[in-house]
């Protein structure tokens, strides 16, 4: 797949998730077959006020590229300003947020609510175009709600406004994840515009992602909550694209391995204080499936160090009754 002149070689691209996707589980899942990923949502105004947290989002390493920094913005100017900040972070792409559902956000005319003004969003993109030295995509939802359904319009007035790529996430504003998204919308969408389109929303499985593939044409499909404590979920969606057979799953000692190695390059980039808080819930999610999974997820919710971290591991590894070496 190609947006604008980025060629992007692969079939699954890992979710901008906030406060999810950083620097950290970005290598990590490209690590494990990822092929694109994009940076957690950066805020445009953020940006021109100075904030040095959204200058450290925006960071990017060469073990996560090709990788797209995320905007969230309402103005035209703002957004472009921040783009050109943006650009000495040498990102391949810039995705703008008009998805995000999150009240917080929309309370300031950001994210999924730009897509009750089909125009500003058009005038956005043309902002950011302008300013941008890299193609511009954009990631939006199915509508505001059922009584308002367009992602179809927003796609073209994007399209038609310059962006290279429109990421679908199959649900509206007020479903926020639940429940089933709706994959016809993405179809619809990649019939009406002719940049490739990215499918997102309910890819939990190999399986999933080609039937998401099949129903809507899609050049490339996303994912995000089916990658949470399962990074392996990328290499099981390629295996099975590429030679039609799922690999097995990895065993306890090779979780264990990953979420060691997972956290341990959250507290490296973000302080061991920091980045144990940081960590709780990946090690939650990594702990599905294990033998007393409830009682080691209390203990993880605790954490603060990670000496405590490895202690931890290790009493879950030996409640699985597996007592070789995972380090």
């Amino acid at each position: 797949m190609k947006i604008g002149n980025v060629e992007i070689q692969g079939v699954a691209a890992l979710a901008p998730m906030a406060g999810v996707a950083d620097r950290a589980f970005r290598e990590l899942c490209r690590s494990f077959g990822a092929d694109y990923c994009v940076s957690e949502m950066v805020s445009a105004k953020g940006i021109t006020y100075g904030s040095k947290k959204s200058a450290e989002l925006m960071e990017l390493s060469d073990a996560e590229r090709p990788c797209g920094i995320q905007l969230f913005g309402s103005e035209p100017d703002v957004m472009a300003e921040a783009v050109r900040f943006a650009m000495q972070f040498k990102p391949e792409i810039i995705d703008i947020n008009m998805g995000c559902p999150v009240p917080k956000v929309n309370q300031n005319g950001c994210g999924c609510q730009l897509m009750t003004d089909p125009k500003l969003c058009a005038d956005i993109v043309k902002a950011a175009v302008s300013a941008s030295e890299v193609p511009v995509t954009v990631k939006i939802r199915k509508g505001i709600d059922k009584n308002h359904v367009n992602a179809v319009d927003v796609a073209i007035a994007c399209e038609q406004a310059g962006a290279a790529a429109i990421t679908v996430h199959g649900r509206t504003r007020e479903q926020m994840y639940a429940p089933t998204a709706d994959w016809d919308i993405i179809r619809d969408v990649k019939r009406a515009v002719s940049v490739p389109v990215i499918g997102n929303g309910d890819v939990f499985t190999a399986q999933d992602a080609a039937n998401l593939y099949e129903h809507t044409g899609c050049d490339m499909v996303m994912v995000g909550r089916g990658a949470l404590g399962n990074p392996w979920i990328f290499s099981e969606i390629n295996s099975y694209f590429y030679t039609d057979k799922i690999p097995p799953k990895p065993t306890a000692v090779i979780k264990a391995a990953t979420m060691l190695r997972h956290v341990s390059a959250i507290c490296l980039y973000k302080g061991e204080k920091a980045g144990m808080r940081e960590a709780r819930k990946h090690i939650s999610w990594y702990l599905k499936g294990f033998k007393n999974a409830a009682a080691f997820r209390n203990e993880a919710g605790r954490l603060e160090t990670l000496n405590e971290f490895s202690d931890l591991v290790k009493r879950v590894l030996r409640a699985q009754n597996i007592k070789e070496s995972f380090e």
